[in-house]
């Protein structure tokens, strides 16, 4: 992959990572690193492992846990804080990565983490598809 590519897909990734709450789509994302759509999602997905999409919805879903955890705002405001418009689309995507519902996350007991450092709190409570914490099977 050219180098300016890289450079593009990182201010990309970057831009997601900090406007999260914001509307971003892959054809916007794409224009700001001067791609086609097509182009700018497979490069993406070839540097980073994980689609333009996917990877903005773990941060989405990575900020809502945050925000779940402190309590004081419903599973409809933390939907839309975090840049989801549909509820029932973050709910489903929640739930995917997370494996169980905003509403059940937000009810259950987060205080045994609340000793452990935010930088540290963020590796440990990064949403992975069911499917990959799912420890693999024995022989």
């Amino acid at each position: 992959m050219p180098i300016p590519d890289l450079v593009r897909l990182r201010k990309a990734r970057d831009r997601m990572d900090r406007d999260y709450a914001k509307p971003l789509d892959v054809p916007a994302l794409a224009r700001g690193a001067l791609m086609s759509p097509g182009h700018f999602s497979r490069s993406f997905r070839a540097a980073f492992g994980d689609t333009p999409y996917n990877y903005l919805m773990t941060r989405r879903i990575e900020r809502a846990k945050a925000l779940l955890r402190r309590g004081d705002l419903s599973v409809t405001e933390v939907c839309m804080e975090v840049g989801c418009t549909s509820l029932g689309s973050f709910s489903s995507r929640f739930t995917e990565l997370v494996g169980e519902s905003p509403s059940t996350y937000r009810a259950r007991d987060h205080g045994d983490g609340a000793d452990i450092p935010a930088c540290l709190a963020k590796i440990y409570t990064r949403p992975v598809r069911n499917g990959e914490a799912k420890p693999p099977a024995g022989p």
